[in-house]
């Protein structure tokens, strides 16, 4: 027998680095080496135990089984309610799909509108799904420049650029992964502007949007006839460190929600049971442990610009949201990719290159600060130490 023959598509489906460093980090850390992970987005606090007494409830009252494909209805109506209220908007729980986790709301949403050779149009640096997903299908990605001039956002004279009459889909991220930029409400007024008068659906993903160190959130969704052209995505991973429950969920008009609701019966059947019942707790009990986080992570955010902006060569904008920095390293004399496997080798700092997420992030690192301070103090001094003898 000789090897398989794979598709030709899966030549076309990228990966997420941060889980190949992820691994190569826990190798290193087998053999004894000690390593600082900053390459993984994850919360480094526990889920808070009230959502966890609240899974372990349902399981003992039996919601074990199957539930609905899109749902169940309690879980439905509270993310209806959430969403609506936290948007400023009416939302009906049939416009709500529970997925296990967000992901599969892109890759739904992705299948469902985008024929061979539609363009997408969607940020770089970002989350690398979007193009693998883009590209996957059969769908034309058209990469938005993020600019560091001004603080990771995209210029609109680039997004009117990058429009054409096959534009069938534009990707948002704001709070942003990985740069931790947000857009403004200039910015989404305009991108509205555009979607109407080109007819293009929005993809929003705004899983991170509790995570917001200044201002409030501001979503596409909200504006005045953006409803029915706007997907929306959140879920639980970040903002209640639920990120191993997988439970995620999607906005979108009736006749897209029945759509990535079909795509759900034929991949997965449903989410978990118990899983939305813990959601349910999550979105209608304390939220403390929220705004305690969000105080933690602003306080590490301080501490992690402050020290790479003290170090020769580096430079780093303050993000307004997320976990992450997107350092600029272009004066130093190596390549990021170089560096971040230098970084790892040599003082066992785990990060990511800029170009894990595109081109555009060429010249720059990924850090995730969702870790100690201490650790984080810990990194910097590492860094310093291996930049000084570059």
């Amino acid at each position: 027998m000789g090897s398989p023959t794979f598709a030709k598509r899966m030549n076309r489906l990228g990966t997420e680095s941060a889980f190949e460093v992820l691994a190569k980090a826990k190798s290193l850390e087998a053999q004894g080496k000690d390593i600082i992970h900053l390459e993984i987005g994850q919360p480094d606090f526990s889920t808070p135990m009230n959502i966890c007494g609240a899974a372990f409830k349902a399981m003992k009252d039996g919601h074990t089984g199957y539930c609905p494909s899109a749902g169940i209805p309690e879980f439905r109506e509270v993310v209806a309610k959430h969403i609506g209220e936290t948007r400023n908007i009416d939302i009906h729980p049939d416009e709500v799909t529970v997925t296990p986790g967000a992901k599969p709301i892109i890759f739904f949403t992705i299948l469902a509108l985008v024929d061979d050779e539609d363009e997408v149009i969607y940020p770089e640096p970002g989350f690398p799904v979007y193009e693998s997903v883009i590209e996957f299908i059969g769908g034309k990605a058209i990469p938005l420049p993020l600019r560091e001039e001004v603080d990771f956002r995209f210029r609109i004279d680039d997004l009117v650029e990058a429009i054409s009459d096959r534009t069938k889909l534009l990707i948002l991220n704001s709070p942003q992964n990985p740069t931790g930029g947000t857009l403004t409400e200039a910015d989404l007024n305009a991108i509205a502007e555009l979607a109407q008068k080109h007819n293009f659906y929005i993809l929003t993903d705004e899983v991170y949007s509790r995570l917001l160190y200044e201002g409030t959130h501001q979503s596409i969704i909200s504006l005045p006839g953006m409803k029915e052209k706007t997907i929306l995505i959140d879920g639980h991973s970040k903002t209640y460190a639920m990120t191993g429950w997988r439970l995620g969920y999607g906005i979108a008009p009736r006749h897209i929600a029945d759509k990535i609701t079909r795509l759900t019966i034929n991949s997965n059947s449903c989410t978990a049971t118990f899983t939305q019942y813990a959601g349910i707790e999550a979105l209608t009990g304390p939220q403390t442990f929220v705004s305690q986080m969000v105080t933690e992570f602003r306080q590490r955010r301080d501490v992690i610009v402050d020290g790479l902006n003290a170090i020769d060569g580096i430079s780093c904008v303050k993000p307004l949201g997320s976990f992450y920095v997107f350092p600029n390293v272009t004066k130093l004399p190596i390549s990021c990719e170089e560096l971040a496997d230098y970084l790892m080798d040599e003082v066992g700092v785990a990060l990511l290159p800029g170009t894990a997420f595109g081109k555009y992030g060429d010249g720059y690192l990924r850090l995730s600060y969702a870790n100690s301070l201490e650790n984080i103090k810990d990194a910097l001094n590492r860094i310093q130490t291996a930049v000084s003898k570059l």
